[in-house]
């Protein structure tokens, strides 16, 4: 090997490692970015020694389409507990103490107390009472129904705007990718930015990908519809400005296709859209028609000559039993003329309908019809996926029952979703993501070989000036 060779080989070494040493200190700058993939210098072979071939960005395409169909999932399953809680909220938290049922039960407590000592004028208006704060826990709870699927569809508004911002992001690194694969340039940083918006983007809306030519991707939701391809497709949704039992929400459309909704406690939805969807048209909507067959079966049982007795509502008549009034929950109220003289509850009379025609002070027979009333079954709508014949007592405790079963599975499924995310993110990132213990070990062989390379030059320097010694 001749002097100017070795020299040739020396400046070749240090350049590498230079590079190598610049690739590995990158990694470690970015060893806690979640969206940055190790970087490797991949090395050849030349006539002047080793050289820096290309950057290789470390990827695995099945783990990364797993990891995105797990934040599609997890998104959508912590979504739809998010919103059962803030009901859960509604209805007094753990023990359900603002739950219509507990006040149903309070009001037919007071009720039996009130037969028992029925001239009492003070136990008579605590039945009142009662009553009224039974009225106004079924009211306000489905004022609670509503107002959650009005925040819901603002926050539907909100994430389709910000679903079509990251197509539009996407658009641009998409593009990005293609130019850089086409012209051979560096591709690792614009594909880096490319997968963290395809991150995000999961968390909407459940996708699968498609690779072509030049790392061209187009983008499909989980039902197939396609979201991306070369230009970004619209995401379109209209908002809804004021809900009750009577109005159904807009559907979110991708290019012109609806966004099917979530079902189930372990909801199917992929993306956030999706289980907020299904709050806002299935569980809140199945939970209001529950309280509306309350209120409806309050004002059934307490009627007096075919009109509203001591419950009412602004429709003014007694529904049709078994069938559900949309939005009488809303309206239920007491009879002002109970609050006025709480003895109509005892004797009659809210419709000029006299029961106690003698005014006696032991008189019992209406208070105790209401009481076995409560306690018989009767008809309710099917649609409420409760028991269509039951007592009203046992309607409004399987109502909670019936919440709390969703709230909890959802719970667990939340749980179980999350740890299959933080799985399927591990695996992933011990493929693409930065050892700190590897890249220092790198490190050390790095500066080994630039040791070498250094005693080479040393070497070839000392023979250098032996031979120019002898020349002299």
């Amino acid at each position: 090997m001749s002097l100017s060779s070795a020299i040739a080989i020396a400046q070749s070494a240090f350049s590498t490692t230079a590079q190598q040493t610049a690739t590995v200190s990158k990694n470690v700058a970015n060893a806690s970015n979640a969206d940055y993939s190790r970087r490797m210098a991949m090395l050849g072979t030349t006539p002047n020694g080793a050289q820096i071939v290309s950057i290789y960005r470390a990827q695995n395409e099945a783990l990364f389409k797993q990891n995105l169909a797990s934040i599609s999932q997890s998104s959508a399953q912590s979504s739809l507990l998010s919103g059962l809680e803030i009901l859960k909220s509604a209805l007094g938290g753990n023990d359900y103490e603002a739950a219509p049922s507990t006040y149903l039960s309070a009001f037919r407590n007071s009720l039996q107390t009130f037969a028992s000592t029925p001239g009492n004028s003070t136990l008579a208006a605590t039945v009142v009472a009662d009553a009224t704060d039974l009225a106004n826990s079924i009211s306000n709870t489905a004022a609670a129904v509503q107002d959650l699927r009005l925040d819901t569809d603002k926050q539907i508004a909100e994430e389709v705007a910000n679903l079509n911002a990251l197509l539009a992001q996407f658009e641009t690194a998409n593009n990005a990718v293609k130019s850089a694969t086409a012209a051979g340039a560096d591709t690792t940083a614009v594909l880096d930015e490319r997968d963290k918006l395809l991150k995000q983007i999961s968390e909407l809306v459940g996708i699968s990908t498609v690779t072509r030519a030049n790392n061209d991707t187009v983008i499909y939701t989980s039902g197939g519809t396609v979201l991306f391809e070369t230009l970004a497709r619209q995401v379109t949704f209209t908002p809804t400005t004021a809900f009750d039992a009577t109005v159904t929400g807009n559907a979110i459309f991708v290019d012109g296709v609806p966004l099917a909704a979530g079902s189930g406690a372990d909801t199917t939805a992929q993306g956030k859209l999706a289980s907020l969807v299904q709050l806002r048209d299935d569980i809140a909507p199945t939970f209001q028609s529950q309280l509306d067959e309350m209120a409806r079966g309050l004002v059934e049982l307490f009627q007096e000559g075919g009109q509203p007795g001591l419950f009412t509502w602004t429709g003014g008549t007694v529904p049709v039993a078994g069938t559900i009034e949309p939005g009488i929950a809303a309206s239920l109220t007491v009879n002002p003329l109970a609050k006025a003289n709480p003895f109509l509850l005892r004797d009659g009379g809210f419709n000029a309908v006299v029961s106690n025609t003698t005014g006696a002070s032991g008189y019992t027979d209406l208070l105790d019809g209401y009481i076995a009333a409560m306690d018989t079954d009767m008809a309710f709508d099917a649609a409420t996926e409760l028991d269509g014949t039951s007592s009203i007592m046992e309607f409004a405790a399987a109502s909670i029952g019936w919440f709390e079963q969703i709230r909890s599975a959802a719970s667990t499924a939340d749980e179980n979703k999350a740890a299959l995310l933080a799985r399927t993110e591990e695996a992933f990132g011990k493929v693409t993501g930065v050892s700190i213990d590897e890249e220092l070990s790198l490190l050390l062989d790095l500066e080994q070989s630039y040791k070498a390379s250094a005693k080479l030059i040393s070497t070839v320097d000392a023979m250098m000036a032996a031979l120019l010694e002898a020349v002299r």
